[in-house]
């Protein structure tokens, strides 16, 4: 017996809810949904190419999502791109955000977060979702499990593009390739189907893929790397070149031909006497680097066309180029996170809580946050010169901004090298300079010694400073003062000034052998 849903579909009509729990676009080797396709990459032609094109234009798509398929597999670069493009959002973490602060509404937000944003499945099913941007369009099952009470997620299954076609009256609608209509299709079941279009340009969904636009440079840069493997081929080794007297023999040209034939891979001969080998270099001309050149070329506009910049991809981009084109791979990403989660949001969570709490006026979001990279380093300078000059800025701004949590007051702090040296001076120590400080009666002694050498002072400089002053004030400018204190220097006394230096460091002395002691 068929189950019937009290939730509506997009017509406002129950549905069958049987198949939910089923995989119903499960491909099979006499099925119209075969995962075995000829390739349609080998012997790729621009006349080739041009018909695959054209074809899809018209709605067949099989042959240009099969090339679609096979440029991921054959084209490093191609695959490397359009990697980071989708790492770049299927590797953020994602938030909920609940529909309203009510208790009913952060009920549902909750179980939104633990059922399907911490799901298990969800990072890979981000990715899967974001096929879209080489193929145009991506559909991913939803594969529920349910018992008396609740439905819940057992698993998302991607199923492959070519398993898909377009109505034929606006090419709009996405369907299913299945025996009853393996032509026309039929409609994705509602609540069973995350079916994302990559908005990369207005229009047809099967006309917006990244691959289409990457198809012609894959292709260039094809004859160009066979064009190249067979320059290196011809140039890449120097020319054997055989020489042979006039007394040799037929029978000895033979052998020297053999020897000149295979030593590119024996890497060893042996030859008549009188004969030699010689290697030539042979210079390939001017342009023996187009087709590195070509090649790079094709990449740099493949590059283009899936990151929108070149420079953070490619060799020999300064860091100043890379941080300036990164910007615009920022908004790119952004783009693609709206995007995808606009897409979970409507196919995902919505139908998840139509199930379990029934149609709601507003529903909870999940939201792929992409965040601008910054110079964290330049922050923390920033922020220190500000304080130094009196800005207030909150600790918890700044920690927020590292990512580094409010200590609690039993968590071991971190304190700078020098006053982690001060706080590791045993509190013994300190005791022992108090006391011995109370032993020296607060150094109240050395203190009289100080005043004393103080009291005399003037007396004791002035046989020191005398003939230094009586000769500047002869001084009639600068180099005239700095030539008169040369004449100063042995007329200056100084046994007052060392005596009075000796009787204080012998009290200081005694008074410190006292405090030891």
């Amino acid at each position: 017996m068929k189950m019937k849903s009290t939730v509506l579909d997009q017509s406002g009509r129950p549905f069958e809810t049987a198949l939910m729990t089923e995989d119903v676009a499960q491909p099979g080797v006499t099925s119209i949904r075969s995962v075995w396709q000829q390739s349609v990459a080998t012997g790729l032609t621009p006349e080739k190419l041009a018909r695959i094109l054209a074809a899809a234009n018209d709605g067949d798509l099989a042959a240009y999502l099969t090339l679609a398929e096979e440029m991921e597999e054959r084209d490093q670069h191609y695959a490397s791109v359009l990697g980071i493009r989708k790492r770049a959002i299927s590797g953020v973490e994602p938030i909920v955000k609940a529909a309203s602060d009510s208790p009913q509404d952060k009920k549902i937000a909750d179980d939104v977060r633990e059922n399907i944003a911490e799901h298990h499945g969800f990072a890979d099913l981000v990715e899967d979702l974001l096929d879209s941007l080489g193929k145009g369009f991506s559909n991913v099952q939803i594969i529920w499990g349910r018992d008396t009470k609740r439905w819940w997620i057992e698993r998302f299954k991607h199923a492959d593009a070519r398993f898909f076609t377009f109505d034929r009256d606006t090419g709009d609608e996405i369907r299913l390739l299945d025996e009853r209509e393996p032509v026309h299709g039929i409609p994705l079941q509602p609540y069973k189907w995350i079916s994302h279009r990559a908005k990369l340009k207005t229009g047809l969904a099967f006309r917006g893929g990244l691959a289409r636009l990457s198809a012609f440079s894959h292709l260039c840069k094809s004859y160009t790397v066979k064009d190249w493997i067979a320059f290196i081929e011809t140039y890449g080794l120097p020319l054997r070149l055989g020489r042979y007297g006039p007394e040799a023999t037929k029978d000895d040209v033979k052998v020297l031909f053999r020897a000149v034939a295979n030593i590119g891979t024996d890497a060893a001969a042996v030859l008549p006497k009188g004969m030699d080998i010689d290697f030539e270099q042979i210079g390939a001309g001017p342009g023996n680097d187009i087709f590195e050149k070509f090649a790079r070329w094709a990449d740099e506009q493949t590059s283009k066309g899936v990151l929108g910049q070149t420079m953070t991809s490619d060799n020999g981009s300064s860091q100043a180029q890379a941080e300036v084109h990164n910007e615009v791979r920022h908004d790119i990403s952004k783009s693609d996170a709206r995007s995808v989660s606009g897409t979970i949001n409507g196919d995902l969570v919505k139908p998840y809580v139509d199930l379990h709490y029934g149609p709601q006026a507003d529903y909870p979001e999940i939201k792929i946050l992409i965040e601008e990279a910054e110079d964290l380093d330049l922050v923390l300078k920033h922020t220190f010169s500000a304080a130094d000059r009196g800005v207030k800025i909150k600790q918890s701004e700044v920690r927020e901004k590292l990512g580094y949590s409010t200590p609690d007051d039993d968590d071991d702090i971190l304190v700078p090298a020098a006053k982690a040296k001060d706080q590791a001076q045993p509190k013994e120590a300190e005791s022992e300079a108090k006391n011995r400080s109370e032993d020296v009666g607060g150094f109240d002694e050395l203190d009289a010694v100080q005043d004393a050498l103080g009291e005399n002072w003037d007396a004791t400089m002035g046989d020191l400073i005398a003939p230094v002053a009586d000769l500047l004030a002869t001084a009639e400018s600068y180099e005239d003062a700095q030539s008169l204190l040369a004449q100063a220097y042995p007329q200056m006394d100084t046994r007052v000034f060392v005596d009075g230096l000796v009787k204080s460091m012998v009290q200081a002395r005694a008074l410190g052998d006292r405090a030891d002691g």
